[in-house]
């Protein structure tokens, strides 16, 4: 790879990654700029990114932005814009190569999805990982690979809404009781739990049997599955209230062999060679398109 090409930056390809529209904030980065003069009803949006002689406006960006949801208005607009860029270089090829006319859209697939869809197909190597390369990558990643680590537990819930301040307090004092009690008359729970508890399960003492990973509530699942076996010694916070909570038994998941995970290994491998390909078409493409502007913007969001 050249100077030139080895100093540009990888682009991502993911051009959409969510269809869920951003806050308000997404139009509130149409920049004044004083070499432009002031904004105005009719006067067209500033450009400040460009894919050789296309620009990019910033409404064009504020429209994408709502494909692409950040903490930051900043991080999504400059997420925007690279999606913006990356599908320009793509649009500019797809026509120097006059694959407008040879394609054929599947389906409801749009048209110009379909013409990169063929483009990256003709431009981009798709490597089948080998046996090799699979069992090598499981030959250094066994800890990766075994059944999911299931806990058997029993719980008291002290329920309160996320929004009641006052009953979340009372709900945790109640749990840190309740645990004081148990931890020196742990026989007590399934009386406890009967007595106390806002679930339904108070009727078979707390019980919830064996679970595996996201079979609870996230915030409920990351701390019970990191708690010891025996009795919690604080009470276990969720968006239903506090929890009382005893991990009555461990068994982690069992080591699995070559076998049984050969095609999950395969893939996974088979998309990262396939994104380390795209990433360097897109470095080959800008090196052919030139990119101006996208530093600027990818600054304002560091």
């Amino acid at each position: 790879m050249s100077d030139a090409k080895s100093s540009l930056r990888a682009l991502p390809i993911t051009v959409i990654d969510s269809q869920k529209p951003v806050a308000e904030e997404a139009h509130a980065h149409h920049h004044d700029h004083a070499e432009e003069g002031p904004r105005s009803l009719g006067r067209p949006a500033p450009c400040l990114l460009f894919v050789a002689d296309t620009a990019i406006n910033e409404s064009d960006i504020a429209r994408e932005m709502q494909f692409h949801r950040s903490m930051k208005p900043e991080q999504s607009r400059a997420a925007a814009a690279r999606a913006l860029v990356v599908r320009e270089l793509l649009r500019r090829e797809v026509q120097r190569l006059g694959l407008d006319d040879e394609v054929q859209s599947v389906g409801n697939e749009p048209v110009e999805e379909a013409r990169i869809r063929v483009l990256l197909e003709r431009e981009v190597e798709n490597r089948v990982p080998t046996e090799d390369d699979c069992r090598r990558y499981f030959e250094q990643n066994r800890d990766r690979f075994h059944s999911p680590d299931r806990i058997r537990l029993r719980h008291i819930l002290l329920g309160a809404s996320a929004d009641d301040v006052t009953g979340r307090f009372n709900a945790r004092s109640e749990g840190e009781r309740l645990i004081g009690e148990l931890k020196s008359n742990p026989v007590l729970f399934t009386d406890f739990a009967m007595r106390h508890s806002d679930c339904p399960s108070k009727e078979q003492g707390g019980e919830l049997g064996w679970l595996e990973r996201g079979q609870t509530t996230p915030e409920f699942d990351r701390q019970v599955f990191r708690l010891r076996e025996g009795l919690a010694g604080f009470p276990v916070e969720s968006r239903w209230g506090y929890h009382v909570v005893s991990i009555d038994e461990i068994a982690p998941g069992d080591r699995l062999e070559f076998d049984q995970v050969r095609e999950r290994i395969s893939d996974y491998l088979e998309l990262q060679v396939r994104q380390r390909e795209l990433q360097h078409y897109l470095l080959e493409l800008q090196e052919r398109y030139e990119v101006r502007g996208l530093d600027a913007i990818e600054a304002e969001a560091a």
